[in-house]
């Protein structure tokens, strides 16, 4: 089982931390701040390159953290809230499917984090290693992904769509 949890948090915490360095650096074929901060503009995110900095950062350490098995409730935090964003502002309303650009792989990116969350990091992760696993008590799990989830729909709130402008 351990070694079961280490491969699904180094490929899961992997491929986040990547997705975080397209915002960021505009590493792996991404945009960097500048794209994505005028991709997020536009879905009314203002100003957009903070939300881009945000959104790159939480994928980024959230998913590193998950790779090494570290504060595990505290990266699916991060992930569950950047993850419910890109739900909300972008894929809700293209179906189920990747391939129309549906909410499948931000859920997919969720639920795995949400569910080593659950079960732990396994014996495999720095949190076993320093002694960390038995702090996060049932608990502090719960409220982990409570925050993730409160801290997306937050962001969906403040957004301000951007209103197209009338022609006289």
């Amino acid at each position: 089982m351990d070694a079961g949890l280490l491969l699904v948090r180094l490929v899961f915490g992997a491929l986040m931390a990547a997705h975080g360095a397209q915002k960021l650096l505009g590493w792996f074929g991404g945009y960097g701040l500048t794209g994505t901060g005028a991709f997020m503009e536009g879905l009314g995110f203002r100003p957009g390159q903070v939300f881009a900095a945000a959104a790159g950062l939480a994928e980024s350490v959230g998913g590193l953290l998950l790779a090494l098995g570290l504060f595990v409730p505290a990266a699916a935090t991060l992930v569950i809230a950047v993850m419910t964003v890109a739900i909300g502002s972008v894929h809700w309303g293209n179906g189920l499917f990747a391939a129309t650009n549906g909410i499948e792989a931000p859920v997919l990116y969720a639920s795995a984090f949400a569910a080593l969350t659950l079960i732990g990091p396994g014996l495999y992760s720095l949190d076993a290693t320093l002694g960390l696993e038995s702090a996060w008590t049932p608990a502090l799990k719960a409220l982990a992904l409570a925050l993730g989830l409160t801290g997306g729909l937050a962001n969906l709130v403040v957004r301000r769509p951007v209103t197209q402008a009338v022609r006289g």
